[in-house]
């Protein structure tokens, strides 16, 4: 049997580093994960050798994995270093042993690397406790954080360890998911938006199916984004919302979008911040036939 050994009361390093051999140690994904008290080892001994760097021990007649407890090579305990984690040192070893991750040559295997590397950066971050250098850090919406969320569930179901490492390790798939999203629209933005200028500031436009685009590109400053799904021809302009500055009304927009197109079903939010021409919401809405140019000339002019 193949067990991964973490202490009880995991907490993100603990589950990360769990998720991270779960997800890409080979043969390991359907590996038992038992809990031991924090230091200690399954089999209640020591670490036997120092100089062994792979965590890979054989106990009795089972392939057994320490992570962050047990003093072994995936236990970072024994280093005061606030750049390494559990979790860190997790990825440097699967790393070389996932054959997935070997294929140099892949657009999509790069780009998970980097969106793994960058989970375990804000992991190693969370684990040294500079979560509280974060902007706002007493905000509320920080108690929306995966790590608020793991802190809550070990309110709501105490001592179920099993239960919070596979809730956490669910929602690290679906963030693992997220990151290669962002990486793809940082891409799209740098390389492929098409850049306009209202009234108002700089607004950007994408012929993309990632949807990701619309908020990064506005947390980077863009007041007005548009992006037109290539495959069903949708449409999504989003303005930000008003400021002390700025306060943009799309219905001027909207009234020559229509002008132009007016087979095309658009719909304008109550907030005059958001234009929809189609949605997955409903799918009965029919596309517009202007391009992409076409549209950032109205918009221009908004």
């Amino acid at each position: 049997m193949k067990i991964i050994v973490t202490h009880t009361s995991p907490d993100i390093d603990a589950i990360v580093s769990v998720w991270l051999i779960k997800r890409f140690l080979p043969g390991w994904e359907t590996a038992v994960v038992k809990f031991v008290a924090a230091g200690e080892r399954i089999d209640s001994g020591k670490w036997k050798d120092a100089n062994q760097k792979s965590p890979l021990e054989l106990i009795e007649d089972d392939e057994i994995i320490h992570v962050d407890t047990g003093c072994g090579p995936l236990d970072h305990h024994q280093t005061a270093s606030d750049r390494i984690c559990a979790a860190s040192l997790v990825w440097d070893y699967v790393k070389t042993k996932s054959e997935e991750l070997k294929i140099k040559d892949s657009k999509k295997i790069k780009d998970r690397i980097e969106a793994v590397s960058r989970m375990v950066k804000v992991t190693v971050d969370i684990d040294h406790f500079k979560e509280i250098f974060r902007k706002d850090a007493l905000a509320d919406y920080h108690e929306f954080d995966l790590i608020s969320i793991l802190d809550g569930l070990k309110f709501q179901f105490p001592n179920q360890d099993d239960y919070c490492t596979e809730f956490i390790s669910k929602s690290l798939d679906a963030i693992l998911h997220q990151f290669e999203n962002r990486i793809w629209a940082e891409k799209e933005i740098a390389k492929n938006g098409q850049e306009f200028k209202t009234k108002f500031g700089k607004g950007i436009g994408f012929e993309i199916i990632n949807d990701s685009v619309i908020k990064l590109a506005q947390k980077m400053g863009y007041v007005i984004v548009l992006r037109k799904d290539p495959r069903k021809g949708y449409v999504r302009i989003k303005a930000i919302p008003a400021t002390d500055k700025i306060n943009i009304d799309l219905t001027s927009a909207c009234k020559k979008l229509k002008k132009l197109d007016p087979d095309a079903t658009w719909y304008l939010h109550v907030s005059k911040k958001m234009l929809l021409n189609g949605s997955a919401k409903n799918p009965k809405m029919k596309p517009t036939t202007l391009s992409l140019g076409e549209i950032i000339e109205i918009l221009k002019r908004a």
